[in-house]
């Protein structure tokens, strides 16, 4: 049986060229804050709640996809957004919505003719050979905290995305604000993000995805360490790093004029 596909909401501004915004695990396509009305000046852009997140609701599942999140994995997420989206168009993906661009532009690089990795990585847990990547026990606190209280589990993970950010306080308040605007996310949702974060390991299809890719680091990132962005250049074949100097894990939010800068001069070459 097919996994069922339901629409998407997606936020969609100015004009010009398509550009798509991912966000990350238990984000919504709002948290791209003021962002999205800079880039509108020069694309289309279109700001998507994935399933189960914002305004977006969960599909109904076949196959067993989806029970207690089991089946959210990068396939179904892809699966979702090659439905709503037909056309080929330039793809920005934030933390773990940087993993789904990855996967998509593999499965379908005739969709996608150019990725944007922001603070993003192939490989979120840490592993023997690769050590850029969160302990696996922080993950599993996290996977238990989220079934004793999820709000507050992701409040905690937002604090950890703006720690030693260029004006981490006010950005952390900016953050909390926008968090819970459009709802809370889907607990099945949460649970099956959650273990794309612990299992997907990205690595080894990297050297097969050709479209130029921008890949953006935060200098003082304490979820995806620089390393990792810097890994994702040297090992995509078309690719290049900027790593902006103050930045945590949300550097479209903390220097949204740099971030600007260097979408736009890439995507108009």
């Amino acid at each position: 049986m097919k996994i069922k596909v339901a629409a998407m909401h997606v936020d969609s501004r100015g004009s010009g060229a398509p550009l798509l915004l991912i966000h990350g695990w238990g984000m919504h396509g709002g948290m791209w804050g003021a962002v999205t009305e800079q880039l509108a000046r020069y694309f289309h852009v279109l700001a998507v709640d994935l399933p189960g997140h914002g305004y977006s609701k969960l599909p109904s599942h076949a196959g067993g996809r989806g029970a207690g999140g089991e089946g959210f994995d990068l396939d179904f997420i892809v699966d979702q957004l090659s439905a709503q989206f037909a056309e080929p168009l330039a793809v920005c993906g934030w933390s773990l919505g940087g993993q789904v661009a990855l996967h998509w532009a593999a499965r379908e690089p005739e969709k996608i003719k150019r990725l944007v990795l922001v603070t993003s990585t192939p490989c979120f847990a840490e592993r023997d050979d690769w050590p850029s990547g969160m302990a696996r026990a922080t993950l599993q606190q996290f996977a238990a905290e989220l079934e004793k209280n999820h709000a507050a589990t992701l409040r905690r993970f937002l604090a950890l995305q703006v720690r030693g950010s260029e004006g981490e306080h006010e950005l952390l308040a900016s953050l909390r604000e926008l968090l819970f605007s459009r709802g809370e996310p889907h607990p099945d949702a949460l649970r099956g993000g959650l273990e794309i974060l612990r299992d997907a390991d990205l690595r080894s299809a990297l050297p097969e995805i050709g479209q130029p890719a921008l890949v953006i680091a935060g200098e003082r990132d304490k979820l995806t360490p620089p390393e990792a962005s810097h890994y994702l250049a040297q090992t995509l074949p078309n690719a290049r790093v900027v790593e902006i100097e103050g930045a945590a894990h949300a550097p479209f939010l903390s220097h949204p004029q740099i971030f600007v800068q260097h979408l736009k001069s890439f995507l108009n070459e």
